[in-house]
């Protein structure tokens, strides 16, 4: 009986892990054309293939569902509600980037930018180009006033994703910014 409970267990870890890294490999391939493609178009449609990606769960369908309960909470300004669920989310997978992702927005819509801040942190250290983590911790560090550590994030943004056009504007709006504060 043993025997079979652990096969059971060595065949289900085995599974999990070849999902996670399949889901990985698709990403690793996605950012690699993303770095490459001169097109605007293309770099959308794989912008959608990566974000695609990171809100689906590599081997939890229950996890990509709860995910979306927090995402649709938060369309509906619950904002609370989307705390939680994205709180239960990083409770039941605390290597989901985007569960972090998703709770420091939650948390930046808040006025909570200190919080938002520390679960960016989270999000970069489990997926170092996620642009979206990268721009959101330029509006955190703008809402901070802590207009240079914005620009830095803006330019490590677009450095990832080099044909997406909001961290270039608001680089420019952060110098002039900055300018103004000097004179």
């Amino acid at each position: 009986m043993k025997k079979i409970f652990f096969i059971i267990i060595f065949f289900t870890y085995s599974f999990f892990s070849y999902a996670d890294s399949n889901h990985q490999k698709q990403i690793d391939k996605l950012f690699d054309q993303l770095k490459t493609t001169t097109s605007y178009q293309e770099s959308k449609e794989i912008e959608s293939k990566i974000w695609e990606l990171w809100t689906t769960h590599p081997s939890e369908n229950s996890l990509t569902a709860l995910l979306s309960d927090g995402s649709f909470y938060m369309s509906q300004n619950k904002l609370e509600s989307a705390y939680d669920t994205f709180t239960k989310t990083i409770e039941l997978d605390s290597n989901w980037a985007e569960a972090w992702n998703k709770r420091a927005t939650v948390l930046y819509l808040m006025g909570k930018y200190e919080l938002s801040q520390a679960d960016i942190d989270k999000v970069l250290k489990l997926e170092k180009r996620h642009f979206g983590a990268l721009s959101g911790q330029g509006l955190v560090q703008t809402a901070l006033n802590n207009y240079q550590k914005a620009i830095d994030s803006y330019i490590e943004a677009h450095k990832v994703h080099p044909n997406m056009k909001s961290p270039l504007i608001m680089i420019e709006k952060l110098q002039l910014q900055i300018k103004k504060e000097s004179i």
